[in-house]
């Protein structure tokens, strides 16, 4: 669900929501609030409302974090791969075509991790590249076994950037909001829109504000998915620094 907010995310929520506040309105016709109780209700209100605000805005940040920290990588993944692709001029000549080959084909592969949006794709595409990172790694350790300088300690040091940030970039995809903090999220929003229904004043809460205020919080879920969504949302990470790494070392 959290992976298409679109598609499954909102409905769903603004469904469950539309209902809690319809259940506070059916409450309400049996069990109305006297004046003398109206005060401490409203307070209550208030401070529920307030706490959903409060962790909406908390997790909206804690999205946007995750999704800042995506694009940081993909920038670091793109400036250790081409600066990988300059270090390897410094590797003996007949291995030096060979491995900056290699690097273009690792190039292609990281910008088609960013892009994929099927699983099974997704898989095949973490199972080349870690073919390919053993492929360019053997070269790399063999001229530093054979040359243990410190020159050749620069190459294989720009190829552990280059599998290091790929490992990171795969952390950061899998960094995601907690399952229990979405949980905790959603009751409180049920609780408040089934106040919301509860003490409305007149019959015009009926039909505006039990569909105002669910709809207001299914949007800022599906907000929040949809950049808390690696793939399945409309807010994703473009690889623009591999895709321009990619043209210029295809030129």
């Amino acid at each position: 669900m959290l992976n298409r907010p679109v598609v499954a995310l909102f409905p769903f929520s603004l469904i469950v929501l539309w209902l809690a506040a319809r259940l506070g309105l059916y409450f309400r016709r049996y069990r109305p609030l006297g004046d003398d109780e109206r005060e401490e209700f409203s307070f209550v209100q208030a401070a529920t409302l307030t706490l959903l605000g409060l962790i909406i805005g908390f997790t909206f940040s804690m999205a946007v974090g995750r999704y800042d920290q995506r694009k940081n990588y993909e920038e670091e993944e793109a400036n250790a791969i081409g600066t990988e692709y300059s270090r390897v001029t410094l590797l003996p000549s007949a291995e030096v075509a060979h491995v900056q080959s290699l690097l273009k084909k690792y190039l292609d592969l990281r910008i088609s991790f960013y892009e994929a949006e099927d699983e099974s794709e997704l898989l095949r595409i973490n199972a080349d590249t870690a073919k390919l990172q053993a492929e360019m790694w053997l070269p790399v350790q063999a001229a530093a076994t054979a040359q243990p300088t410190p020159v050749m300690a620069v190459v294989v040091s720009g190829m552990n950037d280059v599998f290091n940030t790929q490992g990171y970039t795969q952390a950061a995809w899998w960094n995601r909001i907690p399952a229990s903090a979405w949980c905790l999220m959603m009751v409180i929003a049920i609780l408040c829109n089934g106040l919301i229904g509860y003490g409305g004043r007149h019959t015009c809460t009926k039909n505006t504000v039990t569909l105002i205020m669910p709809l207001f919080v299914a949007i800022s879920f599906l907000l929040i998915a949809d950049i808390d969504s690696p793939r399945g949302g409309f807010i994703r990470v473009v690889p623009q620094n591999l895709v321009s790494l990619s043209q210029s070392l295809h030129e």
